[in-house]
């Protein structure tokens, strides 16, 4: 197991804000990810979808291209490169943090 790769995305994910860290959650849960997550992710997909919409108007609205957003797609690379522990490592790491800075709020 390749910790940097791990510790490099999870680096990143502490740098972006909850929108974001929202929109990187539903690339991961999305269908067409490509990711091997042990989480239900259709379960989780409805959760932060839900979470989104309350808190982006934008997102609401209209349908969002995910390719506008450089960073995620970037992350979303970066993390199907990892085997399939390794992507569970970030996304419970990432899942967590949302959850975390949810409640704070």
């Amino acid at each position: 197991m390749n910790d940097e790769k791990v510790n490099y995305v999870i680096d990143m994910i502490k740098d972006m804000d909850i929108e974001n860290k929202l929109r990187l959650a539903i690339c991961m849960c999305d269908d067409y990810s490509h990711t091997n997550l042990v989480y239900d992710k259709k379960e989780l997909y409805k959760h932060f979808d839900n979470l989104l919409r309350q808190i982006n108007i934008e997102y609401k609205a209209t349908l969002i291209n995910f390719a506008n957003y450089p960073l995620i797609m970037f992350e979303m690379a970066k993390i199907m490169e990892m085997n399939s522990e390794e992507q569970n490592q970030v996304a419970l790491y990432l899942f967590n943090n949302i959850d975390f800075q949810i409640k704070d709020v």
